[in-house]
């Protein structure tokens, strides 16, 4: 069973002062939980090092599928490769943050990879400001977290110049490079999650700007926002929404790549870890392995497992299948049409109630910082965030 601790909600005035305006479910509820995951010393080292350890096989895995041309398998679309083949040889494309789902490592479970959101990872904000100021409202020591996440960003900005792990040389070697910070018009958890970004970057150092996507321009020799170029670009739009629904865009940020003017984050080569289909060369590489659930293109002869599409998000169109490949539980999504993956079901850690909790592991460099999700057997756009406390 998992362990909690009520606590004293923040109230959603001061959410708001932090630029949260998510808070408030459809249904009125809150979407931050008044309770935390209480967690050993242990447990959160135990986080960290398997998200460690996980991320040093996410590249072992993304090398082989370039070494072998194995893009069109793992559902990578054809007008990314080029560009995903060109960041990945180029340290200068250096990865900033993703975030790790997993399954366990409370209650005594085993942890499990169930995947990573490598490119366009939502909870950012939850985890490093909200679930922080959670602590600190309710009394509680500030540092009784697994949650560097805000830090780790920060000095995973300045790396950006350095391309090392010591990001002291950041001021003599950055050269005035203009960063523009870019979300979509019209989605306040996306805008204000990049505007949080932003902040980051401007505090370690970088001349920053903000735009909506639709007032960026775009051409073979650079970005640009009101006639300013930029050398460095963030955007929170996924890399397989740019292929699939903008592909003239993804030709011409192809060209920019390789004619290097501007430097993109997430690289393209992140699409490569987003795909679920990595799943499947994960345990190809590492059949077996103890943070490993078996996964594979076909469905799974004799055990319980879980069919979702490589690149869903929120639980859309995942289902969880019996013995038989018999649906059990199922969420409807916009995400039918792609190649599906099948992993081998493991149970969620639940509370009194049988709500199912997820850890999030952001990773920066290194592991940085753990959150929770809260909600049923198939966790949605629906499902409730809860912080943590490591006494």
């Amino acid at each position: 069973m998992v362990k909690l601790q009520k606590t004293e909600p923040l109230s959603t005035e001061y959410l708001e002062s932090l630029g949260f305006v998510w808070h408030t479910d459809a249904d009125e509820s809150s979407y931050i939980a008044d309770e935390l995951v209480v967690l050993s010393e242990p447990e959160a080292e135990a986080y960290y090092e398997a998200t460690n350890t996980l991320y040093d096989m996410y590249v072992e895995a993304a090398e082989h599928v370039v070494e072998n041309n194995l893009f069109h398998e793992i559902g990578i679309p054809f007008n990314l490769v080029e560009i995903i083949k060109e960041s990945w040889e180029n340290d200068v494309h250096w990865h900033l943050y993703g975030r790790f789902d997993l399954a366990g490592g409370v209650d005594g479970k085993p942890i499990k990879l169930l995947e990573f959101n490598a490119d366009t990872p939502t909870a950012l904000f939850e985890t490093a400001i909200v679930q922080w100021a959670i602590l600190k409202q309710n009394g509680m020591e500030e540092s009784s977290q697994f949650n560097a996440t805000y830090e780790a960003l920060l000095d995973n900005f300045k790396r950006l110049v350095t391309l090392q792990e010591d990001v002291s040389a950041f001021e003599e070697n950055y050269d005035g490079w203009k960063f523009l910070f870019t979300s979509v018009r019209g989605n306040s958890e996306e805008e204000n999650t990049v505007r949080l970004l932003q902040h980051i970057a401007t505090e370690a150092g970088y001349e920053t700007e903000f735009a909506f996507m639709d007032d960026v321009e775009f051409d073979n020799t650079g970005i640009y926002y009101q006639e300013q170029s930029y050398e460095l670009w963030f955007k929170l739009i996924p890399w397989e929404d740019i292929a699939l629904e903008e592909s003239d865009l993804a030709m011409l940020l192809t060209t920019i790549i390789k004619n290097q003017k501007v430097i993109i984050f997430n690289p393209a080569y992140t699409l490569l870890f987003q795909s679920k289909g990595l799943l499947k060369i994960l345990w190809d590489l590492y059949p077996n392995h103890p943070l490993l659930l078996e996964s594979s293109f076909e469905p799974l002869e004799g055990q319980k497992q879980v069919k979702k599409p490589i690149f869903g998000r929120e639980g859309g169109n995942v289902s969880i299948l019996d013995e038989n490949a018999s649906e059990l539980h199922s969420v409807d999504g916009d995400y039918a049409n792609h190649k599906m993956i099948y992993q081998a079901y493991t149970e969620l850690a639940t509370d009194a109630q049988g709500n199912s909790y997820q850890a999030g592991v952001f990773y920066a460099y290194e592991a940085c910082g753990l959150g929770f999700r809260k909600g049923g057997k198939i966790l949605d756009n629906g499902s409730k965030f809860v912080g943590h406390v490591v006494k």
